[in-house]
């Protein structure tokens, strides 16, 4: 008799458990989805992307969804995987969509040996706003749209910051 109430004490302690447990899985998993599919923060950092964001680094917002229905525009902040390690994602700005013809220096700091280039369908062509001191385009040529993982919206940290990153 004993036995039986223990294990009744002990299914009411589980279910409870159980539910608390539930609660805590559904909010981690809404809280990975907004994260991965919505909007999320990223601390950016390095010289590539001066004078727009700092060297010692920002925390930036960043939505998911406009890369997702082609949304993405001219002059836009994106945030994309590396073509070069996978593993690493870089801050860089729009210059050139699909069709569009771009020119650019082969090495900025001589200034001559102008190449063109035409962006490929389903490719955009990105920049720091360093030129001197970023790896983008010019040395990995157009990168593939699906590279693209957001879009930046606004500096939110250092304060005295805040704001668009147009």
């Amino acid at each position: 008799m004993r036995l039986l109430s223990y294990l009744k004490q002990w299914r009411g302690t589980a279910k409870e458990a159980f539910g608390q447990v539930s609660v805590v899985a559904k909010f981690l998993c809404l809280l990975h989805v907004t994260d991965r599919y919505l909007i999320s923060s990223t601390h950016v950092q390095g010289p590539s992307m001066l004078p727009t964001l700092n060297l010692t680094g920002d925390v930036i917002l960043a939505e998911h969804l406009s890369h997702r229905f082609g949304r993405i525009g001219l002059g836009d902040v994106v945030l994309v995987r590396s073509p070069r390690d996978p593993s690493r994602m870089v801050t860089k700005r729009v210059l050139g969509l699909e069709g569009h013809r771009l020119s650019f220096s082969a090495d900025p700091l001589v200034g001559d040996g102008s190449i063109s280039v035409v962006v490929p369908k389903g490719h955009v062509w990105i920049q720091g706003d360093n030129l001197y001191a970023s790896t983008d385009s010019r040395h990995f040529g157009p990168i593939p749209y699906n590279l693209i993982e957001g879009k930046a919206l606004l500096r939110v940290w250092p304060p005295e910051c805040f704001g668009s990153l147009r």
